[in-house]
């Protein structure tokens, strides 16, 4: 008799907290707006965070409420960020070009030396735990493949001479590469403008580069004075090239006494 009273009394209160539940779900249920889900199929569901949001899921929300511009998603680029405004009925986002991931490092072993033989975990934040890292260049790439392994597109790889190299077709540009390297060698920049550019990430001065590897930037403006359009400029003891002033004529090319300035959108494979 007690077991039956208790098993009434237990599915009576189930039925009650559930009919409770019920309600509440009713009650207090927000509404998603049916354009959510439609920007959401626009995404390329890579779940990136190249927009700075947790997912492609979190972007549409985002975007579909104002929260963040239509154009948020960079693997997407112009073609997603229009179609997302015919979604919402907004005018066509203008774009300024295909970005993708350009690697600031010629220091292979060959011309880069290692201050020591690091035998740790193959990872470049986890190398640069021990000693500011084992490269003798304190802002050249370790090398590990961090960047590729972070990189939802599969879009870098690492080459026989020990550099990522980008495969400039898969990139699309999203950045995640970029906040994996800890050195910062990784930038993303436009693809499709006709330019030079300097493939060297180092401040040190030209004494220092010269001690620590073979083909850095030293810094001694030679590319700035041959330069006709005063598109290059020595900033932090690098040089540094203006794509928009550059008119991609070869002239700091010529004048580089270390032959390292290279056409945009190299792939940069050294023996």
């Amino acid at each position: 008799m007690e077991l039956t009273l208790s098993m009434v009394i237990v599915g009576g209160l189930g039925v009650f907290f559930a009919g409770v539940l019920a309600y509440a779900a009713k009650k207090f249920a927000v509404e998603e707006d049916p354009r959510v889900e439609l920007v959401a199929d626009l995404l390329p569901g890579a779940n990136c965070g190249a927009c700075g949001l947790a997912g492609c899921s979190s972007a549409a929300e985002k975007i579909v409420a104002g929260e963040v511009p239509v154009d948020s998603c960079i693997p997407g680029g112009k073609k997603v960020a229009d179609s997302i405004c015919e979604v919402l009925g907004l005018e066509s986002v203008a774009s300024e070009g295909r970005k993708v991931a350009e690697i600031r490092c010629l220091g292979t072993k060959d011309v880069a030396p290692d201050k020591f033989d690091y035998q740790g975990v193959r990872d470049c934040k986890a190398a640069m735990m021990y000693s500011g890292g084992f490269k003798a260049c304190t802002y050249g790439c370790l090398g590990l493949g961090t960047c590729v392994e972070a990189c939802p597109f599969e879009a870098l790889s690492m080459g026989a001479n020990g550099l990522p190299q980008v495969d400039t077709e898969k990139c699309t540009g999203c950045g995640v590469c970029a906040k994996a390297c800890p050195r910062n060698v990784i930038h993303i920049e436009l693809a499709d403008k006709k330019a030079k550019y300097i493939p060297c990430n180092s401040k040190a001065s030209g004494k220092v580069v010269r001690q620590a590897c073979e083909v850095g930037c030293i810094g001694c403006r030679a590319c700035v004075k041959a330069c006709p359009n005063e598109a290059v400029t020595v900033e932090n003891n690098l040089a540094v090239i203006n794509r928009e002033k550059c008119t991609d004529c070869g002239k700091c090319v010529e004048a580089c006494k270390r032959g390292i300035i290279k056409d945009v959108g190299t792939v940069l494979v050294l023996k």
